[in-house]
């Protein structure tokens, strides 16, 4: 099978602005990668990306350049930036081309995301229930969870505690102010357990990257990095998702359990050899659910996971060392590729304030979406 590198990572600054559209930020991004891998946009045989809500990917070449270029848009809920990434992997290993782009990028407004139920196949039902609102799906979720595993509301605040301090090393965060446990705690409730400062925000932003053969890489400045596996998965009978219209009985099953388990097997590594992570955590519960589902920790170990500190930068297995969706925003195209972007800075070493000590060598990123969707990757460092 051909290898695929990673030979340039670009972003824009996510959060909200008013002037800046969806559109403006993924040609930022995709200039960055392009500039960091030392190549022209007339290099790139092929790209593959998407939005949620800024429209269409294709639509950049009028930036860009009008080369020519086949460029698929790619539309797949929180898992829109690591479907463009399989895409463009399967473009180079399939011999369309040896430089391929991946972006994600998005603008969403205000409020809660509020997904059309006719959209979803749901009815009128579904709403009137009470879970069509994100925010109370999660904290329903969650609520679960931590009866079953003995979490308590403490570790979700640590958790929110640590994204925020993250966020504040990170200049390209929306939330750059660190927040106490007891703060998060204190910030109001929303969907219990769940309160104000443990919810990330609809947000805006976008990222890049060029992959590219080995041979490819040669006649490049970016310092490569191994792609080892992007894989999508979407839900099997039996899981439980936000605007799902039914509810298997008997055990539950897990589409992140799925996606994590299928990209360590193709990438020949497992859990316990990852140095640096980033997980979904559109709530703080999300990030506890996910160490377990990825394969990181037995259910229920979070608690004193988290409590001792082992998911911080300094920590055994750091986890959303950028600040995650939490201190960034979760602008849906962009969110995955945000995540490959950190691992890719974190295993060159060029992090700056939140780099993770003793040059890690292998990196993971797993994103979850409605109705069921997750989508993950292994990333390694090359020797020498």
């Amino acid at each position: 099978m051909t290898d695929v590198l990673i030979a340039g990572a670009g972003i824009s600054r996510f959060g909200r602005t008013e002037h800046t559209t969806g559109r403006a930020h993924a040609v930022r991004a995709v200039r960055a990668a392009l500039a960091d891998a030392g190549i022209p946009w007339s290099r790139v045989g092929a790209a593959f990306g998407g939005s949620d809500a800024a429209g269409q990917a294709d639509t950049l070449v009028a930036e860009l350049g009008l080369t020519g270029v086949p460029f698929v848009t790619v539309k797949n809920g929180c898992a829109t930036g690591g479907s463009a990434l399989v895409s463009a992997v399967n473009a180079i290993r399939a011999g369309m081309a040896d430089v391929v782009l991946a972006v994600g990028f998005d603008k969403h407004p205000r409020g809660a995301f509020d997904p059309m139920p006719a959209d979803w196949g749901l009815d009128e039902a579904y709403g009137r229930d009470g879970l069509m609102v994100t925010t109370q799906f999660f904290g329903m979720k969650i609520n679960r969870y931590m009866h079953a595993y003995g979490i308590s509301p403490r570790t979700l605040a640590l958790v929110a505690e640590k994204a925020y301090r993250n966020g504040s090393r990170n200049p390209n965060a929306w939330r750059r102010t660190p927040v106490s446990a007891d703060e998060v705690l204190a910030s109001g409730m929303v969907s219990d357990p769940l309160t104000r400062y443990m919810f990330c925000s609809p947000g805006e932003g976008a990222a890049a990257v060029v992959l590219c053969s080995p041979e490819a890489a040669r006649t490049m400045t970016g310092v490569p990095v191994t792609l080892r596996a992007a894989v999508v998965r979407s839900r099997r009978f039996g899981s439980f998702e936000v605007f799902s219209p039914w509810l298997a009985a008997g055990e539950l099953t897990s589409v992140s359990r799925d996606a994590a388990a299928a990209a360590f097997e193709a990438a020949g590594v497992g859990p316990s050899d990852v140095d640096v992570c980033q997980l979904q955590d559109t709530e703080s519960g999300a990030e506890v659910m996910h160490l377990a589902e990825c394969g990181f920790c037995a259910d229920g170990e979070q608690e004193k996971l988290i409590a001792a500190g082992a998911t911080e930068i300094g920590g055994t297995l750091p986890v959303n060392t950028d600040g995650g969706c939490l201190a960034n925003g979760e602008p849906i195209g962009a969110s995955g590729l945000r995540q490959v972007y950190e691992v890719v800075q974190q295993l060159r070493g060029h992090a700056g304030e939140r780099q993770v000590p003793g040059a890690p060598r292998i990196g993971f990123t797993h994103v979850y979406g409605a109705p069921g969707v997750s989508a993950c990757t292994v990333l390694s460092r090359l020797s020498g």
